[in-house]
């Protein structure tokens, strides 16, 4: 009897404990039926989630996704996470003006760009609070810059809802420096939740066009998936063109390869500058992150004048060495003509 009441006080606890844990605002609410409506009347919603434009299984080695994951947690990490301080540089921001076109890189997806006299932030990952810090540990020298390093932002760009894009702390304090935010279909909800006014969220579907003070932003797709807890794809993920004052920025996202880019050069030319996803790739998912050889093909496809990759140097999420992006890119920098504009985090690159 003893035995069974400690049996049960503990299951009570655990119940508690993750009870309390998945009611923190992190994890979102359920959708509302107005906005689940919405959802499924999307030309991409399918069979009870979204769907990418062409078959992507999300495993594609010769192991489940159990096998995958317990191999990348056990394997030596040896070259994933750099012993010393990743080179970076605090730039004040705030004194940064807009007569001119400029790219700031936070490490991984994070990054602020200003285009005609607008400042853009995408995916910001700027804190680490609980539950992002169990999952993620930045690099030592990354994690310099914060929501209050922020100037005031006229766009925040969310491409979807994984934990190392979508961060609940950081949004909570950028809110009040934030204008209007774009994101695709079912992130809005969670920025309502945190706080964000609907009134200044514009929520999008593929190919849909919301223009923004003269400029136009275009939501388009990505080859990837959604899932931030337990259902999977209830949420769209998307990349975006902005176009303002003559030049255009593409935001990658996340995605594996495929005929999307040639696509978009055929929709809307070269482009000024291309943010294109380089890091956390692997053999057993190579559907949905770009491997090296894709990347390349990518940039061929898209023909931009000017590339910097992002994805990489701040979070360890594949298996590759952490100086393994940087080596590919320069590598396909030297084989194709593009202008790299590759720079450590922080710095102040104008485009």
């Amino acid at each position: 009897m003893k035995t069974l009441l400690i049996v049960l006080s503990v299951i009570l606890v655990i119940a508690i404990v993750g009870a309390i844990i998945l009611n923190h605002p992190c994890f979102g609410r359920r959708m509302s039926k107005e906005r689940k409506a919405c959802i499924e009347a999307s030309p991409n919603y399918r069979d009870g989630q979204f769907q990418n434009q062409i078959p992507t299984p999300q495993f594609t080695g010769d192991k489940s996704m159990f096998g995958a994951l317990w191999e990348f947690l056990s394997e030596n990490k040896k070259d994933r996470v750099p012993k010393e301080a990743v080179p970076a540089v605090k730039t004040d921001l705030k004194a940064l003006t807009t007569d001119k076109d400029w790219l700031v890189w936070f490490g991984h997806s994070s990054y602020l760009f200003c285009l005609d006299g607008k400042r853009y932030l995408v995916d910001p990952v700027l804190k680490m609070e609980f539950p992002v810090s169990v999952m993620m540990h930045p690099f030592k020298g990354t994690d310099i810059y914060s929501p209050d390093d922020m100037p005031e932002i006229d766009v925040l760009i969310v491409t979807h809802e994984h934990w190392d894009h979508l961060d609940y702390a950081t949004l909570r304090d950028l809110k009040d420096k934030v204008k209007q935010v774009v994101c695709p279909f079912g992130v809005a909800e969670y920025l309502e939740y945190w706080g964000y006014n609907p009134a200044f969220i514009t929520e999008m579907d593929w190919y849909e066009t919301v223009n923004y003070q003269l400029s136009t932003i275009n939501c388009l797709p990505t080859r990837h998936f959604s899932n931030r807890l337990f259902k999977r794809d209830q949420t769209l993920w998307a990349s975006f063109m902005v176009e303002s004052g003559g030049r255009k920025v593409y935001v990658g996202g996340d995605g594996g390869y495929d005929d999307r880019f040639k696509e978009i050069y055929e929709r809307f030319g070269s482009v000024d500058l291309a943010l294109m996803e380089n890091g956390q790739y692997n053999k057993d998912w190579a559907n949905i992150h770009l491997m090296p050889a894709d990347l390349e093909q990518a940039i061929v496809d898209l023909q931009p004048k000017q590339v910097f990759t992002v994805h990489h140097d701040k979070f360890s999420l594949a298996p590759h060495a952490w100086t393994e992006p940087d080596s590919v890119a320069h590598d396909i920098a030297q084989r194709h003509p593009i202008a790299l504009l590759d720079q450590p985090i922080g710095t102040v690159v104008y485009f």
